[in-house]
């Protein structure tokens, strides 16, 4: 073999490692900082899928979280999505709709190892010491949005379209939806839970699930500010009140940044309407004017016939009515629930949705055949009979034997949010 040909494979094997490396799922890597340390860098990589979450993407995070948590070289991180179309459109569900047959037992153990890899991924990230930065740029969607969440430091960009879309599949505002949608002002959380609509950049700011409003051309940029901050200080603080602490410098350095126009926010614009909305009555109080024309019109003008509402009020009509009847009780059950109280919840729901007809049935006419035409099982008026009010709050009941919940742990010693106030 001469030179030449060992040069020849050399490089070939590097490709190789290469083109391995850059269709793995998540990539890794870090940007040096000016004074030393590491700014790590985590992409989802799937762009085809919209960078939809799998249970491989959320293992592979967490892994790399515990690892980055214990070097003392990274001061920070940043999450984002690879692609310019979305972060993250939500999870990668195709795998766990075939889990769904007739057959399969009650708890599902494909969703049970989905929703639980998912849910404790959301939990380490939102106890995480060290900065979490989302770089928000394009679709944001169901498990995007608990990733949004749990990060520490949220940017948005004109390009960002974030939703709770669950009520087109059947399924309900998981993914720590619950606990964020609760936090949102004047019941907004609840309006988008009920639809599934459509928000922006600025709707995220008000909604206190972004910090900061950046042009999409503007993340080399942040990066560098990131880079040249000084360090030196918070490298051995994970006190997020101190002033020197990571967190407070990666305030500072991405405050620092121009602040872009975004589109304005519908929320903003219709917050009055909204509000009297979701306070009319009850869920049924609520449905007969989402279900009315005439009585939107009455109730506000200019937000009836704005085309964002129409759209609003479309997607609602066309979803699920059990996904809506989840989502109405849920917002009220888990009001004084902890953020890990609430993943303990929603992970029973998850599998009793992944047991029952609509979820599967949402996902089959969405993606699998695609003709838009599910078949849902229930009408709301059923889900609201006694009968119906049964069958949903049977969502909520632990289907797991003693002691085999996959977060049963959370709920005692070892919950993190008890830690953190002794």
């Amino acid at each position: 073999m001469t030179a030449a040909t060992t040069a020849t494979d050399d490089t070939n094997n590097q490709n190789s490692v290469e083109n391995i490396t850059q269709e793995a799922p998540v990539l890794f890597d870090t940007e040096p900082t000016e004074c030393g340390h590491l700014i790590g860098i985590m992409t989802l990589n799937t762009p085809k899928s919209l960078n939809a979450l799998s249970v491989e993407m959320c293992q592979l995070l967490a892994q790399q979280l515990e690892q980055w948590q214990n070097d003392d070289q990274i001061v920070a991180l940043v999450l984002k999505g690879a692609g310019d179309k979305a972060f993250c459109a939500g999870g990668d569900i195709r795998k766990l709709y075939d889990s769904m047959s007739t057959s399969a037992p009650l708890p599902n153990p494909y969703a049970t190892e989905f929703f639980g890899h998912e849910y404790r991924l959301y939990r380490q990230m939102h106890f995480y010491p060290k900065p979490l930065i989302l770089w928000g740029d394009g679709i944001i969607m169901g498990g995007g949005m608990g990733l949004m969440v749990g990060c520490s430091h949220r940017l948005v960009t004109e390009r960002t379209r974030f939703a709770m879309p669950e009520v087109t599949i059947g399924l309900f505002p998981d993914a720590s939806g619950s606990w964020f949608l609760q936090r949102m002002p004047a019941k907004t959380g609840l309006f988008l839970g009920l639809t599934g609509a459509m928000c922006n950049g600025n709707d995220a700011l008000l909604s206190n699930l972004a910090e900061y409003a950046v042009a999409s051309s503007d993340y080399e940029a942040i990066i560098q500010s990131l880079k040249q901050s000084d360090w030196q200080v918070a490298a051995s603080s994970t006190d997020k009140c101190h002033n020197n602490s990571a967190h407070s410098i990666v305030s500072r350095a991405l405050a620092a940044q121009p602040v872009a126009e975004l589109p304005a926010s519908k929320l903003a614009t219709y917050w009055k309407p909204i509000q009297q909305l979701m306070n009319s009555g009850g869920l049924g109080d609520i449905d007969a004017l989402l279900q009315s024309d005439e009585a939107l019109a009455k109730l506000d003008t200019e937000f009836a016939k704005d085309s964002w509402t129409q759209r609003v009020v479309d997607t609602y009509r066309q979803g699920c009515p059990v996904t809506v009847a989840l989502t109405y009780a849920l917002y009220h059950k888990v009001t004084d629930l902890s953020l890990e109280q609430v993943l303990y919840l929603e992970a029973n729901v998850a599998v009793h949705c992944a047991a029952n007809p609509d979820f599967k049935e949402g996902v089959r006419a969405l993606l699998i055949d695609k003709d838009r035409n599910p078949q849902w099982s229930r009408s709301l008026a059923e889900c609201l009979s006694t009968e119906g009010q049964e069958y949903i709050h049977q969502h909520f009941v632990n289907p797991y034997a003693k002691g085999e919940h996959p977060l049963g742990d959370w709920l005692g010693d070892e919950a993190l949010g008890s830690q953190l106030v002794r």
